[in-house]
């Protein structure tokens, strides 16, 4: 299994940021047409290499491209990065971290009996388990790959003075002080950064809370 630092390290330079175990980068397009015919070439030119790896979310001004193997970033989702940005800069285009589109939510639910309310959620929401060890603790994530995914986590003690549903909002790691400045801007109060770079803790003006998350400080 690489490091998160590792992984940031080999993508960074080549316009991919990694954001919740999985790299990301956005390709700017002039139109619906052109991102299909850019969307259609990488999947063509990677062949099989890609299939179990790369998703493409194909937008009418960007495509977002995503790589991940099952269980996490591998060595072979690195070279897969490298050869996508090299086939599109032979193209004329290029990759970019997403200011917007390059990041992932999840939903957090605090629970002190995590195995009795996780298959209400599953069932509620129609989600499966997370790929990776099987854990009647593990997290949820939508079959179709367009919801955010779910994660619980273990309480203590009862906690009824403050909410126990937050989101955590995961970003590139160079992308979370401007998120975290726009946030206070716009009436947050920053709770904690005692676990920064890995998350700081905002609320708004009523006190729900939501995490800015990155993958430093997690290795």
């Amino acid at each position: 299994m690489m490091l998160r630092q590792e992984i940031s390290d080999a993508v960074n330079p080549l316009g991919w940021r990694l954001v919740l175990g999985a790299v990301y980068a956005e390709v700017p397009t002039s139109g619906l047409g052109t991102a299909v015919a850019l969307a259609a070439a990488v999947v063509e030119e990677t062949g099989p290499e890609s299939q179990g790896s790369l998703t493409v979310d194909v937008r009418a001004d960007r495509l977002v491209l995503r790589l991940r193997s099952a269980g996490g970033v591998t060595k072979h989702d690195i070279a897969l990065a490298r050869r996508i940005s090299e086939l599109l800069a032979a193209r004329g285009e290029a990759t970019r971290p997403g200011r917007v589109s390059v990041q992932a939510i999840e939903i957090a639910i605090d629970a002190l009996d995590i195995p009795a309310v996780r298959p209400f959620w599953k069932a509620v929401t129609g989600y499966v388990d997370e790929a990776g060890p099987s854990d009647v603790s593990g997290g949820l994530v939508d079959p179709a790959g367009r919801g955010p995914a779910v994660w619980f986590q273990q309480m203590d003690a009862p906690r009824p003075q403050r909410n126990r549903i937050h989101l955590d909002v995961d970003v590139p790691h160079d992308a979370a002080p401007a998120r975290i400045e726009a946030a206070l801007a716009a009436g947050g109060v920053l709770l904690s950064d005692r676990e920064a770079p890995a998350f700081w803790v905002l609320a708004d003006a009523e006190g729900n809370e939501v995490c800015v998350c990155t993958w430093q400080g997690r290795d």
